[in-house]
């Protein structure tokens, strides 16, 4: 991803929303949106257009778990470790994922993919242990469940 590209996408952000009293959350899920990713050559003109230091943006980057610092993976996999998904043996089904792509949380996949993230609610607590898949919800996911979504992943 060139800087410009990158510039194009903050301007477009903080032309949308720049106005907006507190807008850095919103600018930084335009940018995300659009590009995938916060990069960090965004950080600065984020700052500089809204008059805060680069580490003020950082900050706020780095703290939720949402933004990213690299493109994800074709398909984006979200394991619950939730409490109540970590009662029904989430850990497990974390292991086997891991195993299973050979990669950590986090990571994506060398072949770019599948991206294995780590959240901590999806609000799917009845049914634990959930999982999302680019914003579709599973749950009760056993390892079998995991290995057929997968096979989904790899196809396509």
């Amino acid at each position: 991803m060139n800087e410009a590209t990158i510039n194009e996408a903050v301007q477009r952000a903080l032309a949308r929303v720049g106005a907006q009293p507190g807008p850095l959350l919103e600018i930084l899920h335009a940018v995300q949106d659009e590009l995938g990713c916060v990069p960090a050559a965004a950080v600065p003109p984020i700052a500089a257009a809204l008059n805060l230091s680069r580490a003020e943006v950082h900050g706020v980057v780095s703290f939720y778990h949402h933004f990213r610092g690299e493109r994800p993976g074709t398909t984006v996999v979200q394991l619950c470790r939730a409490e109540a998904c970590q009662a029904m043996n989430a850990r497990a089904l974390e292991e086997h994922a891991t195993r299973r792509l050979g990669v950590g949380l986090g990571e994506t996949t060398p072949d770019g993919r599948v991206t294995l993230e780590a959240v901590y609610c999806l609000g799917n607590c009845a049914c634990a242990p959930s999982m999302m898949v680019d914003g579709e919800l599973h749950g009760r996911v056993t390892p079998a469940t995991f290995d057929a979504l997968a096979r989904d992943w790899s196809a396509s």
